[in-house]
């Protein structure tokens, strides 16, 4: 992915000014940022959903998108959701996505309305449409919220296996948990990126 000098505002105060971000192929990154800083306007344009006052976003190869509000119909069950996706996705079939539901420990809630499932399940079903068509540039809003310790390190273990196998990984949260984890840190102040040393924070 490779974003060129991002310009945006509201009511003429700028929230982004020049930001820069070149994600290469096999990188797990992260942005961290206070609240207030940008991230939602920046994950607005990198998704696609608001266009940049100024500059360019360039994503090689499929896009996947999670976002932190998990975007589901309540009365449809995990399994249907899943369908409208491999059809919206062109998908042969469900493998990859059933692969990341066992990895999840989701498989078990397939025939469960969304409705029912709590936050941290629907966060799983979030994960999985956003990786069910093997994206090769993955953006991650927040990705284990309400997740337990077991699913948050599977989180871990899954985005660095996609990673090693050429995936571009960007994970986006306001606090910088397991940056040792990560091959890239950028801190989002003052509307623009600034690089950070991926410690533990």
């Amino acid at each position: 992915m490779e974003v060129q000098s991002l310009y945006h505002g509201y009511h003429g105060r700028a929230v982004l000014r020049g930001v820069d971000l070149n994600l290469a192929p096999g990188v797990l990154a992260g942005i961290v940022g206070e609240n207030g800083a940008g991230k939602t306007t920046l994950l607005k344009i990198l998704a696609g959903e608001l266009r940049p006052h100024q500059g360019s976003v360039r994503h090689r190869g499929r896009f996947g998108y999670c976002p932190q509000e998990a975007v589901l119909n309540d009365a449809l069950t995990v399994r249907q959701h899943l369908e409208f996706f491999r059809t919206a996705f062109g998908l042969p079939d469900l493998r990859h996505a059933k692969g990341i539901m066992e990895e999840l420990r989701l498989w078990s809630y397939a025939d469960a309305p969304a409705g029912v499932l709590s936050g941290g399940t629907r966060q799983k079903l979030n994960l999985t449409l956003a990786l069910m068509h093997d994206p090769q540039v993955l953006l991650l809003d927040e990705p284990y919220q309400g997740f337990d310790w077991d699913t948050y390190q599977r989180f871990w273990e899954l985005a660095a296996r996609l990673s090693d196998a050429g995936r571009s990984v960007l994970v986006v949260s306001h606090l910088a948990y397991d940056t040792r984890r990560l091959d890239e840190l950028w801190r989002l102040d003052g509307g623009q990126l600034h690089p950070e040393t991926a410690a533990m924070a």
